[in-house]
């Protein structure tokens, strides 16, 4: 049996087929969309099979739900949030929505496997949720134990962003395995300077690169929403390689790093075609670029001291968060981009862009400036819980107006 078995979480629901009847009949077709989704409507077909079919997938959707019973009963998900489709091999597959992909990160949940059936009564469906285990290698333990730089603050920044989701045992391998991912990028980027360049792109695979060259048709330049991700330092030269009509036009926004790294980052950077931009009176370099047509990487997920931050929500708490980048694109109209990079089992490495985010823009400049960072920092949750291990999760993000820790 698996070592997580015994935390398998199990869904269970039936629908009757009158009720599923009675729902379509008092629904016009056109709002059916709020409950199902375009391929479920599709796939059900019309007809008397039409019912048995939906009746299953609702049940299906409900079984879902009683996964995450908290998140239900607070009305952060309903049943529009999991997609029940068929997979490539004719099978009965959930998709879930962002948001409920994110809560189920959040318990460090892998996929959710269901089974459906039904009779000429009622339709009945099963959902199973098994546990996510981090696994932790001899170099995570060593990393850990040697070098136990802000151990404390990695482990309270954990307990603090998944709260009472996971046990206390996964919260000690992610913070080992976060450990293990540092060791391993420093390794990777010095690594790099003496490989040849074939063989770090080809480590390197770019997922939804359509999104920014479609937004950069806008004419506006573009803002790139990422964090401490997986391994930029090495994933952004060699991605900047495979598009070289933006070698030059794309711009890092970074805080100056210590010692003699600032300068071996920024040359690296500077020889594969990157600019950096120091965010200390960086702000008309940052307007002129996009003013060019040219792109600049926000790194958003750090603590803003001052007046450069505004007090938002971040994974559940309160936190000063930078207000330069909602300013910025609301006075000029440019898309924010989230990307991030995370590194796969083999060793490779994904620069995965998402669509742009739309900036919400009602004339009122404080809440929107507000609406838009906060949106921001749920984007960057988002990307975090997906591969929390690849986090910089030693960084002191929550602090007091005094800029104490909290």
């Amino acid at each position: 049996m698996p070592q997580n078995a015994s935390r398998l979480r199990c869904g269970i629901d039936t629908v009757q087929l009158a009720r599923m009847e009675r729902l379509l009949a008092e629904t016009p077709p056109a709002d059916r969309i709020d409950v199902f989704c375009d391929e479920e409507l599709r796939e059900a077909g019309t007809g008397a099979s039409a019912t048995a079919s939906l009746a299953a997938r609702f049940a299906a959707k409900e079984a879902c739900l009683k996964l995450l019973p908290r998140e239900t009963a607070l009305g952060a998900i309903e049943p529009r949030d999991f997609a029940i489709c068929r997979n490539g091999y004719g099978e009965p597959a959930v998709t879930p929505s962002l948001r409920a992909q994110q809560i189920l990160d959040q318990y460090r949940l892998g996929p959710i496997a269901v089974s459906l059936t039904h009779d000429s009564d009622s339709a009945c469906a099963v959902a199973i949720a098994t546990p996510r285990e981090t696994r932790v290698t001899a170099l995570d333990r060593a990393a850990y134990n040697l070098f136990p730089v802000r151990r404390g603050t990695a482990l309270r920044n954990l307990r603090r962003a998944f709260a009472d989701r996971v046990d206390e045992e996964e919260i000690q391998r992610l913070a080992r395995a976060s450990y293990g991912h540092l060791a391993r990028s420093i390794a990777e980027v010095l690594v790099a300077t003496v490989v040849p360049g074939a063989h770090r792109r080809a480590r390197v695979r770019i997922e939804n690169p359509d999104s920014p060259l479609r937004a950069k048709d806008i004419g506006r330049g573009l803002l790139f929403l990422t964090g401490h991700f997986g391994n930029w330092e090495y994933v952004l030269p060699a991605a900047i390689e495979q598009f070289p009509e933006w070698r030059g036009r794309f711009h890092f926004l970074r805080k100056r790093l210590p010692g003699f790294l600032d300068g071996f980052v920024t040359r690296r950077f500077t020889r594969a075609g990157l600019g950096v931009i120091p965010t200390r009176g960086g702000l008309d370099t940052v307007l002129d670029r996009l003013a060019a047509r040219d792109a600049v990487v926000f790194v958003f997920d750090q603590h803003a001291g001052g007046r450069d931050g505004i007090t938002v929500d971040f994974m559940g708490h309160p936190a000063s968060t930078f207000r330069s980048l909602a300013t910025i694109a609301l006075s000029t109209g440019a898309p924010v981009i989230p990307g991030s990079s995370y590194r796969e089992p083999d060793g490779t490495h994904v620069l995965h862009f998402e669509d742009p985010l739309e900036t919400i823009d009602t004339g009122n400049a404080d809440a929107d400036l507000r609406a838009n960072t906060q949106m921001y920092n749920a984007a960057l949750e988002r990307m975090i819980y997906r591969h929390p291990e690849q986090w910089f999760w030693l960084h002191r993000r929550w602090k007091d107006a005094r800029g104490r820790v909290v």
